[in-house]
């Protein structure tokens, strides 16, 4: 009996279910019968709109061309009674002129017949008649204002809804990804004359392979594309590639979306790691500001916290792990923050191979400024710049004006204007770090070193402030300057 009833229990749920499923159905068969009243009727006046505009379009075309045959003839019948007139002028004068010659021959006064026949000459010779043209001076012809709309005809007979544009195809070979800007290319499978235009959809991603169906990002819309490609620009890669996709449309309805792509966007990211900061700057993601009270309110913060008047004990420090080959461990303790007058801060991620770039702007009032590279065993104490361990250029409005690339405490005066923003190219395995201009992308100076130790954005700022772009790739322009010039540029000169 009790498996009966729970049989019959499961019963109950199935048709309970399958009765919830088919009013949901008959819901949606309900709303569809109303879309297909509500968009007939649309399509029906979208229709008429349109013959009602091609018949507007008809009439005010044949009024055009009745006007033009109105004038044609006109014209033609004012020249033609013109010609007329002046023809029925001349013969009445020509009749005139033969009646008074007739009487004259037939005159039997010969005195006065040499004076006659003398004016008889002189009106001839001056007689309309001898001076006018007997050739018309237009035609009666009027074929050039015929019409023939067969051809025009045929293709009225030809219309029909427009079709439905096929998806396009992604050309990935003309496709191009570089400079932080990428160019799509498409093309449509079929030839297609009632296309108007084209919509692009992009999203950032960092898996590899077909686009997923569900991701963090939401896809970005670009409407109104009339050429089949198109070019991103001033894009931040942040992630490691980017789905594309493409439809095309008419004036009545949009296509299906192409296959989706994948293209690789490599570039150089990293952040600013805080726990290595100088308690005198304020860390925020990609920005820092120096704070004269920075360390002051951090050490009673410390103190607050520890219930004591020292910090934590290096040795306790529970950044002495061993840290990621690539990114930084998010704290590092007090033992590794700069400190005394270091008033440095790092990025977050080695750099232990290939191209790298990345561009900062400080501001122009800052004292001191500096940026570059430095191995992670850099000193507490130390400096950019004044240690082996370090690469930057520095800048000084602190008393004497400066401008200088500095390794292992030695310097070199740049004979360059001060950017506002700078960029940074760090080639590992050539052992090239070269600092350019980062709007004229102008090289300001190039070190020549042998790194034995993966290398990590290093920053120095006092009594100011900078913020770090990330995200960028090598330009075009860099890479070309570093081929043709790094052996021979004046400004290429190291320091070691």
């Amino acid at each position: 009996m009790e498996d009966q009833r729970e049989a019959l229990r499961k019963i109950i749920t199935t048709l309970a279910v399958k009765n919830e499923e088919i009013q949901s159905f008959i819901y949606s068969l309900k709303q569809m019968l109303l879309n297909v009243e509500a968009n007939s009727t649309k399509v029906q006046e979208d229709l008429e709109a349109e013959f009602q505009s091609l018949f507007s379009l008809l009439e005010e075309l044949k009024e055009g061309m009745l006007m033009k045959i109105k004038q044609d003839r006109a014209s033609r019948t004012y020249e033609l009674q013109n010609q007329l007139a002046a023809c029925t002028r001349a013969l009445e004068s020509s009749e005139e002129l033969l009646e008074t010659a007739n009487q004259t021959l037939q005159a039997t006064d010969s005195e006065d017949f040499p004076q006659a026949a003398k004016q008889i000459k002189d009106g001839v010779t001056m007689a309309p008649a001898f001076r006018l043209s007997l050739k018309a001076k237009v035609s009666d012809n009027m074929s050039h204002l015929m019409v023939d709309f067969a051809q025009e005809r045929r293709m009225l007979q030809a219309l029909k809804f427009l079709p439905v544009p096929s998806a396009p195809v992604i050309d990935l070979a003309e496709s191009l990804v570089a400079d932080n800007c990428v160019t799509l290319v498409w093309r449509m499978p079929d030839e297609d004359s009632k296309i108007d235009h084209y919509v692009l959809e992009y999203r950032r991603t960092n898996f590899e392979g077909p686009p997923r169906l569900k991701e963090e990002q939401p896809w970005m819309v670009i409407e109104g594309i009339r050429q089949t490609e198109y070019t991103l620009t001033g894009l931040k890669f942040d992630m490691k590639y980017m789905n594309f996709r493409v439809k095309a449309c008419n004036k009545a309805v949009a296509g299906e979306f192409s296959e989706s792509v994948t293209l690789e966007t490599p570039a150089f990211m990293f952040r600013l790691d805080a726990s290595t900061s100088h308690q005198n700057l304020r860390v925020d993601d990609l920005s820092v500001e120096w704070d004269a009270m920075g360390g002051k309110v951090q050490d009673i913060k410390a103190r607050e916290k520890d219930g004591k008047g020292r910090t934590a004990s290096p040795v306790n420090s529970p950044a002495r792990g061993v840290p990621s080959p690539k990114r930084m461990p998010s704290g590092r303790g007090g033992r590794d923050r700069f400190t005394a007058e270091s008033y440095t801060v790092l990025g977050d991620t080695l750099i232990d191979g290939g191209e790298h770039y990345w561009e900062v702007r400080f501001e122009p009032d800052s004292k001191a400024f500096g940026v570059g590279v430095a191995y992670r065993s850099l000193g507490r104490f130390e400096q950019l710049g004044k240690t082996a361990a370090s690469w930057c250029l520095h800048v000084n409005n602190w008393l004497q004006a400066s401008f200088t690339a500095k390794h292992a405490n030695k310097a070199k005066v740049l004979d360059a204007p001060v950017p506002d923003c700078l960029g940074v190219h760090c080639d590992f395995h050539q052992g090239l770090l070269s600092f350019y201009n980062a709007r004229t992308k102008q090289l300001l100076h190039t070190f020549k070193a042998r790194f034995t130790q993966p290398l990590l954005p290093a920053f120095t700022v006092w009594c100011g402030s900078f913020q770090v772009t990330t995200g960028l790739q090598v330009p075009s322009s860099v890479r070309c300057l570093q081929k043709r010039g790094s052996a021979t540029s004046s400004s290429n000169t190291s320091l070691t």
